[in-house]
């Protein structure tokens, strides 16, 4: 799966676009909004998911950090194929 086969969905309050992922046991949240890290840059934000809880992943998110901004289109690709790696599921746009 690649960030550019995503539809990403409007959203209004923060103005912007999301995707999210399932990876079966995480959930990968996409953002580009008004208040997303490198937004101004058109740079995109992520977090991860366990359940309804934001996780810190080891080489996803940095340690003690749920959130990674200031990310290219090439970034998210290669997050989306370390949560396959990981889980061994293909990621499905919910």
């Amino acid at each position: 799966m690649k960030l550019k086969n995503l539809d990403m969905l409007q959203t209004i309050s923060p103005m912007g676009v999301q995707a999210i992922v399932d990876f079966g046991k995480y959930e990968l949240s996409i953002i580009q909004n008004e208040m997303s890290y490198g937004n101004k840059q058109g740079l995109y934000e992520i977090a991860v998911f366990d359940g309804k809880y934001q996780v810190e992943l080891p080489g996803i998110t940095a340690e003690g950090d749920t959130v990674k901004g200031y990310l290219t289109e090439s970034d998210i690709n290669a997050i989306m194929l370390k949560l396959y790696t990981i889980t061994g599921t293909q990621g499905t746009q919910i």
